[in-house]
């Protein structure tokens, strides 16, 4: 950082990305992004996510990351969380699964049960 323009654009930069948490939004994506999330691929899973939505022309859903979610067996993990802070946990996500969630989940309003949390115990 050399100059107060330059402290004051990294300010303005921070000031987006918390308002983009604070935001009420219909739909929010959050990928659980601590080592062992990013091991199993999650870093693929998230720019998907963006690349997904971004070629649907959806700019209201915002791609957010978080730290470990809990079940490393299960990773990466994704939960897609609506504007009543009800949370659906996908496990197992790969760049192709995320085509699907967006699809279904996020434009059509259906759950993709068979890639959630409660259906991978069942196995």
């Amino acid at each position: 950082m050399k100059s107060l323009a330059e402290l004051e654009e990294i300010r303005k930069k921070t000031l987006e990305q918390i308002n983009l948490r604070t935001e009420k939004h219909e739909m929010r994506v959050v990928v659980g992004m601590a080592t062992c999330g990013i091991a199993a691929g999650a870093r693929t899973v998230m720019n998907a996510f963006v690349e997904e939505l971004k070629k649907r022309n959806i700019s209201d859903v915002p791609v957010t990351m978080t730290g470990c979610i809990g079940v490393c067996r299960l990773e990466p993990i994704v939960e897609v969380i609506d504007k009543d802070g009800n949370k659906v946990t996908y496990v197992k996500m790969t760049p192709e699964k995320v085509t699907r969630v967006v699809t279904e989940h996020i434009v059509n309003g259906r759950v993709c049960v068979d890639l959630t949390i409660g259906e991978a115990d069942k196995k």
